[in-house]
């Protein structure tokens, strides 16, 4: 299992249209083929960004994903509120204790 992590930082004032339409693009990431949920998460120091998290079965089920019309919605809906292209980074499965 992979996590992305995709730190998305929001047109200011724009916060409130970008949420709406994040409740509408979370479920088109959710029905694509190899992933196993995702969640955004607003920060606390700074309200115009935030944190995407999904859960992929791999990388190439990411990049699968951003080939898929599934990834066409999801953009248009989402990176109209954008500052800046996400900084996109990758995690393994968590260190066992």
């Amino acid at each position: 299992m992979i996590l992305e992590h995709a730190l998305l930082n929001i047109l200011v004032g724009e916060e409130s249209a970008f949420e709406k339409s994040m409740r509408e693009g979370l479920p088109l990431i959710e029905s694509a083929e190899g992933c196993f949920g995702a969640e955004v998460r607003r920060q606390s120091e700074d309200d115009s960004t935030y944190l995407l998290l999904v859960r992929w079965s791999s990388i190439d089920a990411h990049l699968a994903f951003r080939a898929t019309e599934l990834f066409t919605a999801w953009r248009d809906l989402t990176h109209r509120y954008y500052r800046e292209p996400p900084s996109v980074t990758h995690f393994h499965e968590p260190l066992t204790r």
